[in-house]
Formats: structure tokens, sequence, C-alpha cells
């Protein structure tokens, strides 16, 4: 796994060990990548995060592209950990807000993120809950955006409203926004 654009392009990204993390495959962050693109124009200035986080790969990306700051959020402290060191690589450190805990008992950040990623563990069906909780205003600035990444369909809050939707193989991309 690498970064694939920006400002940390081709550079590396460590995966925890274990079976604990499913990265989302280069190819699936390029199309949601360019999918973004498209919507958003430029990620300079942007406040993003990324819920369960894993190797915090979607964050790097957007902080490699120009985001401004990314809140990582992970339950597993071998990730937390991973992030933690891909971020010193990148002397990214001053950008992130890297917590250790589960998301359903996450405070929202310090201001509402313009994009935000949400890649639960496909199994354990989080999605649901992730998004009620996402549709606090604290979390999500008006107009912002929810990647959210599962293995098919997805229902999600009325606050919501559904941007577009790829198939990347097993993993389905779904993006949201914010009603205003």
């Amino acid at each position: 796994m690498r970064i694939i654009a920006g400002e940390w392009r081709g550079r590396p990204l460590v995966s925890p060990e274990g079976q604990g993390t499913r990265p989302t495959s280069d190819r699936a962050r390029e199309g949601l990548f360019s999918m973004l693109a498209s919507r958003l124009r430029s990620f300079e200035g942007l406040r993003a995060a990324d819920l369960f986080a894993g190797t915090g790969a979607l964050g790097l990306e957007a902080l490699s592209r120009g985001a401004r700051h990314c809140t990582f959020i992970d339950s597993d402290r071998e990730a937390v950990a991973t992030i933690k060191r891909s971020a010193d690589s990148f002397g990214a450190r001053e950008r992130v807000d890297i917590r250790s805990q589960g998301v359903e008992h996450a405070q929202p950040p310090a201001e509402p993120c313009d994009l935000l990623f949400l890649d639960p563990p496909y199994e354990k069906n989080l999605t649901g809950m992730a998004l009620d909780r996402l549709c606090d205003p604290a979390w999500v600035a008006p107009g912002g955006i929810i990647s959210v990444e599962t293995n098919g369909p997805l229902a999600f809050p009325a606050k919501f409203e559904l941007e577009a939707e790829r198939r990347f193989g097993k993993a389905h991309i779904h993006l949201l926004r914010r009603r205003a």
C-alpha cells in the first residue's frame, strides 16, 4: 500500500500486524479519491475524519492532497500505533488527532468536518450506529461529504443524500452529502 497522490505520493503505508484490519485497496482508494476530486475540486484546507481508521490510509491520503487536519479514530491499539508511526514519518503530527477508542464513544472533533471516511468492519454491523452518530452537526459541516465503504447496499439517515455509489471488487463506496 502507498499514498497515491499529493505531497507524499508513492510513500509506503504500513499495515498493523494480524487480521484485525482490512485496508481499502489501492484501486478502491484511487476510485474513491477520483470521485471526491470531481465533487470537491480541491482538498486544500479541508477538515477530515477517518473513522474505523485501520491503517489511516484514507485520512493520510486526504492530508497528502492538502487537507488541513484529520481526526483518526480506531479501537485497535496496533492500528492506532501504526497511524502514529505513519504521521510521524510524514511529518504530520501537528495536523492530526489520533484517538484510541470506539466510534460509539468518540466525541466530535473540535470543528465539524468537510470530509469523513467511514470504513467499519463488514461483519460487525457498525455502519448504522456510526451514521446515526454523524447526524450530530458537530461531526459534519453543512454540505460535508461522508464516504462509506460497505460490502453491499447501504441504508442511511434522511439527514444525508446519496451523491454517488461505485463498486470496486467486494468494496461498495457510497458518497453521502449532509443536507444543508
